[in-house]
């Protein structure tokens, strides 16, 4: 029974011990983001606290640069990529998974092989091609490269494929066209998997920094990466740290609060996703 105990309470210890090493970063990018930026600059010792915290950061953020626009820009790459995104993976997921064609396994195991290839190669490609179709600094230009994804594909096929093939028949015989069996069949019954692709993708167009600075060199075009940078070089011969934290701070909080409302699904989704039968 003691022993027992005393394997709780050091599991908890190590538990709380590695949440507060994930959760550092955080209240560190939030505390630099109200120190005052001549404060900031003025410590040779970092401290973990300010007795004289000030919001200017915030109000510096958005004056710095047109952060409020690269927001809008971020939404609209974001909604525009994941939306088709969801279209072209759910038709290709279903393809491999329900359809019957020569050379389909061969494909799909083909298609998979391209995870193999580095993500600077396919930058290199899809740049050349950008350039050479002139849709640098244009919203297409940005969206098209991240309209599909081999490991999102991957994860709804393995799930469409668990659904059982009994259900696709008697759909068959009663007339159901294939894109009608998908919205009402299985599109309802891997939601969760489609939610998780969904914000996972959310966070990874909110998040893109190479592709955005690469494809872009126009401030109308420009997402919160390139705002960050922007502020970042701002500072008045040193780096605006406290105001590039309080930009950070504003463009996550829309990330954390979508992960803490779906993070049931998320898991859900997954879980899902990796098991069989």
């Amino acid at each position: 029974m003691k022993k027992n105990r005393l394997l709780t309470i050091i599991t908890y210890v190590f538990l709380a011990f590695w949440a507060l090493v994930v959760l550092f970063p955080f209240y560190w990018m939030v505390l630099t983001s109200v120190k005052d930026y001549g404060s900031y600059n003025a410590e040779h010792i970092p401290k973990f606290f300010t007795l004289s915290p000030t919001l200017q950061n915030y109000a510096d953020a958005f004056t710095t640069v047109p952060l409020g626009r690269y927001l809008l820009n971020t939404l609209w790459f974001t909604v525009g990529t994941t939306a088709l995104m969801l279209v072209v993976i759910t038709l290709a997921a279903f393809a491999f998974a329900r359809l019957r064609f020569a050379g389909r396994d061969i494909m799909f195991t083909l298609f998979l092989a391209l995870m193999m290839i580095p993500n600077e190669l396919v930058v290199i490609t899809n740049f050349t091609t950008i350039t050479s179709l002139e849709l640098r600094n244009t919203f297409t230009g940005l969206i098209l490269p991240s309209v599909t994804s081999v490991f999102y594909i991957y994860l709804l096929r393995e799930n469409f494929a668990q659904i059982p093939d009994e259900l696709y028949y008697a759909a068959k015989v009663d007339g159901t066209s294939d894109l009608r069996y998908l919205r009402r069949v299985m599109i309802p019954i891997c939601r969760p998997t489609l939610v998780t692709i969904t914000i996972l993708k959310i966070i990874e167009c909110w998040n893109s920094y190479v592709w955005p600075r690469l494809i872009t060199d126009d401030a109308d075009y420009y997402l919160v990466s390139n705002g960050i940078q922007e502020i970042r070089e701002n500072g008045f011969g040193r780096a605006n740290i406290p105001a590039m934290m309080a930009a950070v701070v504003v463009i996550s909080l829309p990330l954390v609060i979508l992960f803490l409302l779906f993070r049931r699904q998320i898991m859900s989704g997954v879980a899902r996703g990796g098991t069989k039968g």
